[in-house]
């Protein structure tokens, strides 16, 4: 921003401040004021866990905003994946359960480390219990990978989300949402299960209170996963833990603490894909279990993450939640990438580079937040405000490959052995890149009633940004912005008690790394969203359908504009400035829920177009068309206690140009993956009340199919049919 600019938007936090901090002695003495006062008293009732609830629906989420609102008086696209859903579909990780969400897909670069898209654009954040976890795609450190096993159920809102999330693409958001210890009985289920490539899991969930009377509750979850691969060479071992304590100190007032590790030590990953075209300008085709990783590969990850909660419920109805958060996320890893353009006959024509890397990301994150319902106007209306701060540290070095006499040269990659290449010996760590990253935000929020059928929702929220970074390839840099406004409108008309038609606007921020001719950093990028649809809910709530219209634009993207030499220097540098970027639009079409008695289901199609300013596609390698089905049905009469279920993932055809691609190739150097179904089944057998056991067939037919593609001769292969048998006991 300019100094204008700053001076417009400078008091902008100041004001929201002063806001909040009006509010909390008006809220406090409206505890002990008469029938008259403007903040009624009102009932509040806690949600049931989702686990509690056996269907594919939830009552509220509070993902898209800070409020409490049910999916139909939402005015924005949001799917929720229950446990139940995660248990039926044996759903094991966030990518998992990426691949079984309406309107989103999983870009899977290597065994390890793959990206979420959404509408045309990356995901670049997970958050839990709403609290954002930022994380680079270049540098994972498991995230895709984590455990479900700490999970009561995940939601996703797509489009731009800046009013929750602070800064990010205008893509969606993916809210892990934790088990929480509410039981006052001692209950609990251990699960086992056994698959393909010699898979073997084994999960704990219990629940117990702590006193006599139940007003001090304790969760423990643990699990242990460990895996061959359909990948050659590929093994896995990842571990889970997970207790949480929550007490109630007062009838108002709830305190939840916990702690949660997740651990993965594979052995063999790949880093980096295999090669699509031979030298002749053919494509490969290799096997499934095709790898371009040597045996002494790894890339292990941890990620230990404390939180506590505290709640309290004023007389009036009022909701006071704080939190605070401290997670530390590493990895280790040593890898190798594989490079080049085959000869079909002689395998010859691959490069070998050999890295290690150490990485460390310490993420604290803290938040409060007031929220409830006042009369204005002889209506009732919801608000909420609140503050978060987020302090990130990433920290990278490196580790050089020294492979002596060794004969480290690739040879005929068509035999490729992974055991038979030679194993470094690695250097000291030295440096190798770093960041820190500092959020702060204030958002305001309200739904007010302008008539009965009519709800209109408004905030915006203020963020103080601020990163610095350098590298051993990257040049120092500060980038800041004191005041980047991000508002969020929404209008909910009831048509009827069954549908209602809404509409809404929403914004998210990107900052961006690039100067303009003048030395200043270009503002970020701004993501914007608009949206209309139409949701209705059936069968007294069990069922949700919606179905909306949406355009995404991308203001202010750095442009290169010429090279100027800067003061101090004699090399020219390149120099930008902001234009219009991309824009993709289309459409969700979704229904899920409990269709009937006994009968879950949960269908969905989208559709989009994505063109960057000249009108040229980008990011055609994200599917522009998805349909998402899974169903089960509880079978009765001589067959009660048995349920069966299956679904099909299909997506479009998607492609990239590869600007790498040798000549004689007959497909215009186009990588390209054709449309394709997955086929997935389950059964599962209530044995008795206590016991049941569970079959699930993923990939039923076997389709071999790309998982990534990306320019310069990478593509990887996505799993081929897969069986689990898993055995449940619930006490």
């Amino acid at each position: 921003m300019n100094q204008q600019a700053h001076a417009r938007t400078g008091l902008t936090l100041n004001r929201l401040a002063v806001a909040v901090a009006l509010a909390m002695p008006l809220l406090v003495q409206a505890q002990t004021a008469g029938p008259d006062a403007v903040l009624q008293q009102v009932e509040v009732s806690a949600q049931k866990t989702d686990d509690t609830t056996g269907t594919y629906n939830v009552g509220r989420t509070r993902s898209a905003t800070p409020l409490d609102m049910s999916l139909r008086d939402t005015p924005q696209s949001v799917t929720v994946i229950t446990q139940q859903r995660i248990q039926d579909q044996f759903l094991q990780n966030v990518t998992d359960v990426i691949n079984n969400v309406a309107g989103v897909s999983v870009n899977q670069y290597e065994t390890h480390r793959g990206g979420f898209t959404s509408r045309g654009f990356d995901i670049d954040n997970l958050q839990i219990d709403g609290v954002p976890t930022t994380w680079q795609q270049q540098w994972s450190g498991g995230e895709t990978l984590s455990s479900l096993a700490t999970y009561d159920r995940v939601e996703v809102v797509r489009g731009s989300t800046g009013l929750m999330t602070g800064a990010g693409n205008p893509s969606a958001s993916i809210n892990l949402v934790r088990k929480r210890a509410t039981s006052k009985v001692l209950t609990g289920s251990a699960d086992v299960s056994v698959g393909s490539w010699s898979d073997r899991r084994g999960l704990v969930d219990v629940s117990t209170p702590l006193t006599k009377s139940g007003s001090v509750r304790a969760r423990v979850v643990g699990e242990i996963h460990k895996a061959d691969s359909y990948v050659n060479s590929l093994k896995t071992d990842d571990n889970t833990i997970y207790a949480t304590v929550e007490a109630d100190l007062t009838p108002s007032t709830l305190v939840s603490v916990g702690f949660s590790r997740q651990t993965t030590d594979p052995n063999g990953p790949m880093w980096g894909g295999l090669p699509f075209w031979y030298s002749d300008g053919t494509q490969t085709n290799w096997d499934v279990s095709k790898t371009s990783t040597a045996n002494w590969t790894k890339w292990e990850t941890s990620y230990n993450n404390a939180f506590a909660n505290l709640e309290h419920t004023f007389d009036n109805g009022w909701k006071l939640r704080a939190s605070y958060t401290d997670s530390v996320r590493k990895s280790d890893s040593a890898l190798l990438y594989l490079s080049g353009t085959p000869d079909r006959v002689t395998g010859l024509g691959m490069f070998a580079f050999s890295g290690a890397y150490v990485t460390e990301t310490k993420q604290q994150d803290a938040g409060i937040q007031l929220n409830g319902s006042f009369n204005l106007g002889g209506r009732k209306h919801d608000a909420a405000f609140g503050y978060t701060h987020s302090k990130q540290k990433f920290n990278s070095n490196s580790r050089a490959a020294d492979f002596g006499t060794a004969d480290s040269s690739v040879g005929n990659f068509n035999n490729w052995n992974p055991a038979a290449y030679p194993t470094p010996t690695w250097g000291p760590e030295t440096f190798y890149e770093r960041s820190e990253t500092t959020q702060d935000g204030l958002y305001g929020v309200g739904r007010f009633s302008l008539a009965d059928p009519l709800k209109l929702i408004v905030g915006a929220r203020v963020t103080r940004y601020e990163k610095s970074g350098t590298g051993l390839y990257t040049t120092a840099y500060n980038i800041k912005h004191d005041n980047e406004v991000t508002p969020y409108a929404g209008l909910v008309y009831d048509i009827n008690s069954t549908f209602s038609a809404y509409g809404s606007y929403t914004e998210i921020f990107q900052p961006q790394n690039y100067k303009d001719l003048a030395g200043n950093y270009l503002d970020p990028i701004e993501g914007k969203n608009k949206e209309i649809g139409i949701k209705g809910e059936f069968l007294d709530g069990r069922v949700n359908a919606s179905f909306a219209l949406f355009k995404i634009s991308q203001d202010k993207l750095a442009q290169a504009a010429g090279n100027v030499v800067r003061p101090g220097s004699t090399l020219p540098e390149a120099y930008y400035r902001a234009a219009d970027g991309a824009t993709s639009e289309g459409f969700d079409l979704e229904v899920t829920g409990e269709v009937a008695r006994g009968w879950n289901a949960s269908a969905s199609y989208t559709h989009y177009s994505a063109k960057d300013a000249d009108g040229l596609p980008f990011n055609s390698i994200y599917p522009r068309d998805l349909f998402r089905v899974f169903t089960t049905y509880d079978l009765s009469g001589p067959l009660a206690g048995v349920t069966v279920g299956g679904g099909i993932n299909w997506e479009g055809k998607t492609y990239t140009t590869d600007p790498a691609a040798p000549a004689g190739n007959t497909t215009n150097n186009q990588i390209v993956q054709d449309s394709f179904a997955m086929v997935n089944l389950m059964a599962r057998y209530e044995i008795n009340k206590n016991w049941s056991a569970q079959l699930n067939v993923d990939n039923l037919t076997d389709k071999k199919h790309l998982a990534m593609f990306a320019a310069y001769n990478q593509i990887t292969y996505g799993a081929p049919r897969r069986v689990t048998a898993a055995l449940k006991y619930r006490f």
